[in-house]
């Protein structure tokens, strides 16, 4: 009786593990679609992340995508000239990170 009741925990622990697993984010891919949605590496001028926001200055901003950016969990963002602050809470510095690593 012991037994089953200890195969059942583990297997409960294995679907949490698996569960917990499958929604994290790849934000090596992540970095990737926003790179695209963006324009494209050559449309960057700079970026940096303040906070929660990720601001980037772009040569034409009229190459953004800016629903599928939003569509990737942006919860806002702000156009000024060709300045955007795209609001990605605590995945920004992810974020940056791995974009860095693409430059």
């Amino acid at each position: 009786m012991i037994l089953q009741y200890i195969i059942i925990i583990i297997i409960l622990v294995l679907i949490a593990i698996a569960i917990m697993k499958s929604k994290k984010k790849d934000f090596k891919l992540e970095a990737n679609k926003l790179v695209q949605y963006l324009g494209g590496k050559a449309n960057i001028i700079d970026y940096e992340v303040n906070n929660s926001r990720f601001v980037v200055n772009l040569h034409n901003i009229d190459l953004v995508n800016k629903e599928a950016i939003q569509k990737m969990g942006a919860q806002g963002i702000v156009e000024i000239d060709n300045q955007l602050k795209i609001i990605f809470g605590d995945e920004s510095k992810q974020l940056k990170k791995h974009i860095d690593e693409l430059k």
